[in-house]
């Protein structure tokens, strides 16, 4: 079964984007990101609730370090 949330109308959205200026696509990708960002964290607390604010930094850093790609 397809989750109709997923990419409700990809036609509209890209014809959106499309639309935008560089700038404006520029700007939502750090909104983007900034959320990303966000609800990794939010998922790290929620799953380690116990560590205090060094010990969770670390975890969030090594998370990050393992998401990033070394391939350029």
């Amino acid at each position: 079964m397809i989750d109709a949330k997923e990419n409700p109308n990809p036609e509209r959205f890209l014809k959106i984007v499309r639309g935008m200026t560089e700038e404006q696509r520029l700007k939502k990708e750090f909104e983007l990101s900034d959320v990303t960002r966000e609800l990794s964290k939010q998922g790290l607390r929620e799953r380690f609730p116990d560590l205090n604010d060094t010990e969770f930094k670390n975890l969030y850093f090594e998370r990050l370090e393992l998401c990033h790609t070394r391939n350029w």
